[in-house]
């Protein structure tokens, strides 16, 4: 088991491409040129659809859409349709999951426990619902969870709403559930939450619960990793 892992602050950057950077990613992570990542991010307003995703679901045409300038992808992770945009924090792990032996249900209750860990250390009680998952401050949904594993690598995530213009859930029936209300940590504490703060205690909770060597790194080192030429030169000498 290789205890290396990465840690990626990539601030604000467009779905797409994120998306195509995970793909790159997880190609990387499949094939040893990397150790596990874990990426931090927020992206501009934005619709996504996932596999079990219903445009029914979807409240607003697809031109009141394209007027507002938001974009609408339909891609692999799991669940249904959600929102993302600025004050939200969304991780995207890209993980072997055999080193950790999890099956995708055991890795969603992981993610879930990050997520109620951080609001716990900013005075939220969140909730779990086997049902939905993901996680709640009392009957409003607070984090939404969408992953996709292939080849045992995982990559999509989860997104925590810290400061989200939640009017923006208005244009949808988030995950599928309609008449549901969303809420952000903003909207509970009732003042504002900062993120760098967040980002340090979603980092801290996720290396207590995903426990490798974790360290940050910018995309440039990433891409430019030698990791697999490493890792063979020291298999070669301990044979």
């Amino acid at each position: 088991m290789d205890r290396n892992g990465y840690i990626l602050d990539l601030g604000l950057i467009d779905y797409k491409e994120a998306w195509d950077l995970q793909h790159r990613l997880w190609s990387k992570r499949v094939e040893g040129e990397l150790p596990d990542l874990v990426l931090f991010l927020e992206h501009p307003h934005v619709v996504t659809l996932g596999r079990r995703g219903n445009r029914s679901h979807l409240i607003v045409s697809k031109e009141i859409l394209e007027t507002m300038g938001i974009p609408i992808f339909h891609v692999e992770r799991g669940g249904d349709i959600t929102y993302h945009g600025p004050g939200q924090m969304v991780v995207y792990p890209i993980l072997g999951l055999r080193d950790y032996g999890y099956r995708l249900i055991r890795y969603v209750d992981q993610l879930e426990e990050v997520i109620l860990q951080v609001l716990k250390d900013f005075g939220i009680e969140g909730r779990r619902d086997p049902s939905n998952r993901g996680v709640w401050v009392g009957d409003e949904k607070i984090a939404s969870i969408g992953v996709a594993i292939k080849r045992w690598v995982s990559f999509h995530g989860f997104s925590l709403n810290y400061e989200t213009d939640l009017k923006y859930f208005d244009l949808i029936h988030p995950c599928g559930l309609v008449g549901q209300k969303m809420t952000s940590m903003a909207k509970v504490l009732g003042t504002k939450v900062s993120r760098e703060e967040l980002l340090e205690r979603t980092g801290f909770h996720f290396r207590q619960i995903f426990r490798k060597d974790w360290e940050k790194k910018n995309l440039r080192e990433i891409l430019n990793s030698k990791h697999e030429i490493r890792n063979k030169h020291e298999f070669s000498k301990s044979k």
